[in-house]
């Protein structure tokens, strides 16, 4: 994942064997690797975090306001680079921003912009037409991709930009009906993103387009809404890409698509990055269901077998995997567990919010509602376990909930709020 500096490489097959050494298994439960949050869904992508221990219990008094920085409305969750925190925001509706705050203040190191408007259609537009694509840091680079299917490198330190590519013009694409929504991923001495109609890969040094493959034509519906994911099913190096309508495996050398199913979706909302255990994918639709495949590559005559569906239906929120069950926020706004063996549901509970962004540690979930409630949960395969809330956002907080040692960054729609564990 993130390499001691972006500006050397390293050979690609080390590169990979790196990273899969930490993508084998992962949201199984495993502990995150002692690294930063510095992509989409924290130091390995599947949501788990290491470092300082959490709390046995939470409520106001165990968590401590560091600082806040007032910004405008974003969906992008915070990366943390060092001692650096980079956000993004949309202002006046026309220009993207990022911006890199201190760790420690909350105080603006550096500031850019470009020209980013897009309103996006139907539903979607009544929460607004910001940016929201999580930024991924690596080493002195950061990476962003902006609404009108942009994506821009920029030096850590200084915002300075090194390059940017316009994937409608260099790939004669369509304009994406609701924007630059996946996170980028970086492997290596590549750059990989849901971009351009389809899956691409960059040099991430560059900007040099590698290949693209799984276009889907562009436009109202294929605009991707999840995030590539890394893995190795049946001893196969791959990339997890799940499209509007499909799930597929790529090979990330030669851009093979090793196999791919349907998934269906109300209106194409797959939306969840796809989660890995054991070596089953498993993901969650809204208007489709719950499902779980058993992938190997080598059955040229049935790479991917559909394991069970379930009826239930995630959303927005990516699942979190602890041992054989998934913990998923529910479509109906229920919070559920499931057992990966057989599908059935363990427990699902009352309504809560629309949206948790989800992050684990062991046995303890952390939940954000979008309302700005956050939940410390123990997983229990057998019933619901709240172990207390605190509020730390007043307004809206769709961003994922970012969590660094132990500091908390809470990105709402009209700033970032900095927290510490008591």
């Amino acid at each position: 994942m993130n390499t001691p500096s972006a500006g050397r490489r390293r050979p690609a097959r080390v590169a990979w064997a790196a990273t899969l050494a930490i993508a084998v298994g992962l949201g199984c439960g495993r502990a995150g690797a002692d690294t930063p949050w510095a992509q989409w869904r924290g130091p390995n992508r599947d949501g788990f975090v290491a470092g300082a221990a959490w709390p046995d219990g939470l409520d106001q008094s165990r968590v401590e306001k560091r600082w806040r920085t007032e910004l405008g409305p974003s969906y992008s969750g915070p990366v943390v680079a060092g001692d650096t925190v980079i956000v993004t925001e949309t202002l006046d509706t026309t220009t993207e921003h990022v911006r890199a705050l201190d760790r420690a203040t909350g105080a603006e190191r550096w500031h850019v912009q470009w020209e980013g408007s897009l309103r996006v259609p139907f539903f979607a537009a009544s929460n607004g037409s910001w940016i929201r694509s999580t930024p991924c840091v690596d080493g002195d680079r950061v990476y962003v991709a902006g609404m009108r299917d942009m994506l821009v490198c920029l030096d850590t330190a200084t915002g300075r930009e090194v390059w940017r590519v316009d994937f409608m013009a260099a790939l004669e694409s369509p304009l994406p009906a609701f924007g630059f929504v996946s996170s980028p991923l970086v492997i290596g001495d590549h750059v990989y993103v849901q971009a351009g109609s389809g899956f691409v890969k960059l040099d991430k040094l560059t900007g040099k387009i590698v290949w693209r493959v799984l276009d889907d034509g562009g436009g109202v519906m294929g605009s991707a809404f999840s995030s590539p994911y890394p893995a190795t099913l049946g001893g196969v190096p791959q990339i997890l890409v799940q499209a509007r309508e499909e799930l597929a495996g790529v090979d990330p050398e030669k851009g093979t698509v090793l196999w791919k199913t349907p998934i269906e979706a109300f209106r194409g909302m797959n939306i969840v990055t796809p989660t890995v255990c054991e070596g089953r994918v498993f993901t969650t639709s809204y208007g489709g269901g719950s499902y779980l495949f058993a992938v190997d590559p080598a059955r040229t005559d049935k790479p991917v077998e559909q394991v069970w569906r379930n009826k239930i239906q995630g959303y927005m929120s990516t699942p979190i995997v602890i041992g054989s069950h998934a913990y998923v926020h529910l479509r109906n706004q229920r919070f559920a567990c499931l057992d990966l063996a057989t599908g059935k549901e363990s427990w699902i509970t009352k309504p809560f919010g629309r949206y948790w962004s989800l992050v684990a540690q062991g046995d303890r979930i952390l939940a954000l509602d979008e309302t700005g409630d956050l939940r410390l949960i123990r997983a229990s395969p057998t019933e619901y376990v709240p172990l207390g809330e605190a509020k730390v956002a007043a307004e809206e907080s769709w961003a994922h909930l970012a969590v660094e040692g132990d500091e908390l960054f809470i990105r709402d729609l009209k700033g970032l709020t900095s927290y510490r564990w008591r």
